[in-house]
């Protein structure tokens, strides 16, 4: 299975969390890195995105430049545990797919997925990665490639 992990692009501030919408330069990252995405030899099937505005925001220009469904997915908020995840993948079927969601959950699952541990990696905003998983578990990742706004 082949898996994008993507962060939200930038945000602005609203007083409820999960109402933050992105900002113009933030929209812009997201379209860059889609962009990038598109040229690339893996294109995602489908789309699972966190419920939080940004991350919609994010996904759907996404889904438009590179033409996939998204799905909203309830345990990719920030404070989610990356193992709740795991079930999800195992049942997925889409290859690739990708995972629109916020910090620190997109560091955490990275590092569950390549290194089995769950400190987490940095993100950008709008920053994405291909992982490439031959089973789905702890420390059978690769990452293959970055995307950088």
């Amino acid at each position: 299975m082949h898996l994008i992990i993507m962060r939200h692009g930038e945000a602005g501030w609203h007083t409820l969390d999960q109402e933050r919408e992105l900002t113009e330069a933030g929209r812009a990252g997201v379209a860059s890195v889609a962009a990038q995405i598109a040229k690339s030899p893996r294109r995602p099937e489908r789309i699972w995105a966190s419920p939080f505005t940004r991350a919609r925001q994010t996904a759907a220009i996404v889904s438009e430049v590179l033409n996939c469904p998204v799905e909203e997915c309830p345990v990719i908020t920030p404070d989610d545990d990356p193992g709740k995840c795991f079930d999800l993948l195992l049942e997925n079927k889409a290859s690739p797919l990708m995972l629109v969601s916020h910090m620190p959950f997109v560091g955490c699952l990275s590092t569950l997925l390549v290194d089995g541990h769950r400190k987490g990696i940095p993100f950008m905003t709008a920053q994405a990665v291909l992982l490439d998983m031959p089973v789905v578990g702890p420390g059978c990742a690769d990452l293959k490639a970055q995307f950088l706004p």
